[in-house]
């Protein structure tokens, strides 16, 4: 394809991934108000938390017409309601939209590149939903802990853009943050983080964790600074032992192929026969009288 042809494939590409993420977004706002059958409506999901907290002194205060956010601003609870709906709505037709995304560089790669490609992004969903997860779980802790400073000379009456925004960025923090360790793994695999290397870091890596979570969790709270930064040692630690796995078997491969004890002016035992893009070994070129390499 000419670039000019990349242009347009790329357009359309996106064209598709955007109404898809439309779509997406109006099923999400209209989720928001209604019940899915069994499924709660997308707005009593997103206030559990909040309606978790107890009722009285050093709690939320009780309206009568239940557990509800405040608005403070004309118009704020439409741009919630769209904020939250665009959201759930993207993370709905995720599918879609990342399929247009993969159709658009799958042809640029390789059978193994794609291969790797697909564990990578099956991988990174995987650890993102349960990055996301967790922060769900840990938010009436937080919110119960930061509301309970005041004593009994405060009501909680929370602003219906302050808690939404205080989800979502727990939310997108943690899923982000739970990346970290794949992204190790992936660094291993292609040569660039030794175990050995892992290994003389860990203790440093183990404090910059802690650092980052002190840091990155939006609240401030003990219980999800110390939840992130233990959730991401667990999983860091993962990554070393995968990493230390995979450095070991590449060891004996080397030793096994006889390049490990090879000298630096030393020519190594590689396999010149060409192979297609799928992998397949290519037939030798028939040898003629001066022999041409192609």
């Amino acid at each position: 394809m000419t670039l000019i042809e990349h242009i347009y494939e790329f357009r359309r590409r996106l064209g598709w991934a955007m109404l898809a993420i439309t779509a997406g977004g109006i099923l999400g706002f209209l989720w928001f108000q209604w019940r899915v059958g069994p499924i709660p409506s997308l707005g009593a999901i997103i206030t559990a938390p909040y309606c978790a907290l107890p009722v009285g002194a050093q709690g939320r205060i009780s309206f009568e017409g239940g557990c509800t956010l405040l608005q403070t601003q004309p118009f704020e609870a439409f741009m919630i309601q769209l904020k939250v709906g665009v959201a759930a709505g993207m993370v709905l037709v995720a599918p879609v939209w990342l399929y247009q995304f993969w159709a658009f560089i799958a042809p640029g790669l390789y059978t193994k590149e794609r291969k790797y490609a697909m564990v990578f992004v099956g991988f990174a969903s995987l650890l993102f939903a349960a990055g996301a997860y967790l922060a769900f779980i840990l938010i009436p802790g937080a919110l119960g802990l930061l509301i309970g400073f005041g004593g009994d000379a405060f009501s909680t009456a929370l602003a219906g853009d302050k808690y939404i925004s205080f989800v979502l960025s727990l939310l997108i923090i943690f899923g982000i943050s739970f990346e970290l360790p794949l992204l190790v793994v992936m660094l291993n695999r292609v040569g660039v983080l030794k175990y050995a290397m892992l290994k003389k870091w860990r203790r440093g890596i183990i404090f910059g964790l802690f650092v980052f979570a002190a840091f990155a969790t939006p609240g401030n709270d003990p219980i999800s600074m110390l939840a992130l930064a233990g959730a991401l040692v667990v999983l860091c630690e993962l990554a070393i032992q995968i990493a230390r796995i995979h450095d070991r078997r590449k060891d004996r491969e080397r030793k096994a192929e006889g390049i490990e004890d090879l000298d630096d002016d030393e020519a190594a035992p590689f396999e010149y026969t060409p192979s297609t893009i799928d992998g397949q070994d290519a037939k030798p070129a028939a040898k003629s009288g001066t022999e041409d390499v192609t």
